[in-house]
């Protein structure tokens, strides 16, 4: 097949490009003047806890490396932890603490880290390391979530998460990533994480991916990742709306897991949401987008 068969097949389904996502979604409806606030996964939590949408506790943030001296005085009493960059995309140097060994840290993969190892990671952290662009950054220790136990039968080690899709306040598409054994427990699709597509209307899983290729088992659990139904779906999508019109922007990526006592929790939210969505739903983004600017009567959707 040619590159202009490939790509006039990619149309006709309905597929969102790059360049029509870059230009038409991220241009067109996300105010420059906003990106700040949902780059800071800081400045996200403060606008959460405003706007009474649930989100992970704080604990501390650091905000230099002369701060490095309270880390022992702010971990003394804490049993699990999250320690993250705030301004870090990808899932990278996150650190997820789920008890100690002595005086060491036990990670969420078993492994084990020292006090020291620790440090050096923080610092890592607030010298721009994970961060975006590379530069300066803060490090935020966080709540753990602590997953609910109806994800176990599909999830390895580590918390899955929902990404919904809000376009002009409205949620068009969704997945469910879930860890696996390949990814270390993270649920990052580029690591190996399953992403499943779900139904919008219903909250149900319907067609699933590992690493591009159709997937309809769980490589780890053995149980299946199809007909699987999102606990809160309701309510998952009203905080993805809310979220979108606090932070003034036309084309978001709402970030949701859901906690054992606590339900669903924001996670973070993303200006620039990747496209690799649309294989897990095996569909494009491009109808979606079309109904919701003519619900809305004006401003068409990138072609």
């Amino acid at each position: 097949m040619s590159w202009w068969s490939r790509l006039s097949s990619l149309r006709t389904a309905g597929v969102l490009g790059m360049n029509a996502r870059n230009t038409g979604c991220i241009l067109d409806h996300n105010p420059r003047s906003r990106f700040p606030c949902v780059d800071s996964k800081r400045m996200m939590h403060e606008l959460c806890r405003n706007i009474g949408v649930p989100t992970p506790d704080l604990y501390a943030a650091l905000l230099s490396h002369s701060a490095l001296r309270h880390l022992p005085k702010l971990l003394e009493n804490r049993t699990d932890f999250v320690v993250k960059p705030n301004r870090g995309a990808g899932g990278r140097g996150i650190m997820v603490i789920t008890g100690h060994t002595g005086a060491n840290y036990i990670r969420h993969n078993g492994t084990t880290v020292t006090a020291d190892d620790l440090r050096q990671h923080v610092s890592g952290i607030l010298s721009g390391l994970f961060s975006l662009g590379g530069n300066e950054d803060e490090a935020l220790i966080q709540q753990r979530v602590i997953p609910d136990p109806v994800l176990e039968q599909i999830s390895y080690q580590g918390t899955a998460d929902i990404r919904v899709i809000v376009y002009r306040n409205e949620p068009v598409m969704a997945m469910l990533r879930l860890p696996t054994k390949a990814s270390g427990g993270r649920a990052n699709l580029h690591q190996g994480a399953i992403g499943a597509g779900v139904d919008i209307a219903t909250g149900l899983t319907h067609h699933a991916v590992l690493r591009d290729r159709k997937a309809e088992i769980h490589p780890d659990t053995g149980n299946s990742v199809i007909g699987f139904k999102i606990p809160y779906w309701p309510d998952i999508l009203e905080m993805s709306r809310r979220v979108s019109k606090a932070v003034g922007m036309g084309y978001i990526g709402a970030d949701i897991v859901l906690d054992k006592t606590r339900g669903p929790l924001l996670l973070e939210a993303n200006a620039r949401p990747g496209l690799a969505i649309q294989i897990s739903n095996a569909r494009g983004l491009l109808p979606e987008l079309q109904r919701v600017d003519q619900l809305r009567g004006h401003m068409g959707a990138p072609q």
